[in-house]
């Protein structure tokens, strides 16, 4: 998968992800003040937001039949 075969609100919504997952990454690292421990519940649902974002954009989530759904398809319309 390349940036060019990305529209342009594929690429926005890749870009969001991004920015989201950073930002997941920095929430989850500070240290709380009053444990002092690492992790956030709110990381963790902003890295997962971010991931959905990220499959989304690139396209995974697309239906793309195989070959034998498409020959199937040419079948019937004969």
């Amino acid at each position: 998968m390349s940036w060019a075969n990305l529209g342009w609100g594929a690429m926005l919504e890749v870009a969001i992800g991004l920015v989201l997952l950073a930002g997941a990454v920095v929430v989850y690292r500070r240290r709380a003040p009053d444990d002092g421990h690492y992790g956030s519940q709110g990381a963790v649902i902003l890295g997962l937001i971010a991931i959905i974002l990220l499959i989304h954009g690139f396209g995974a989530l697309e239906y793309h039949p195989s070959q034998a759904e498409i020959e199937a398809f040419q079948e019937r319309g004969r």
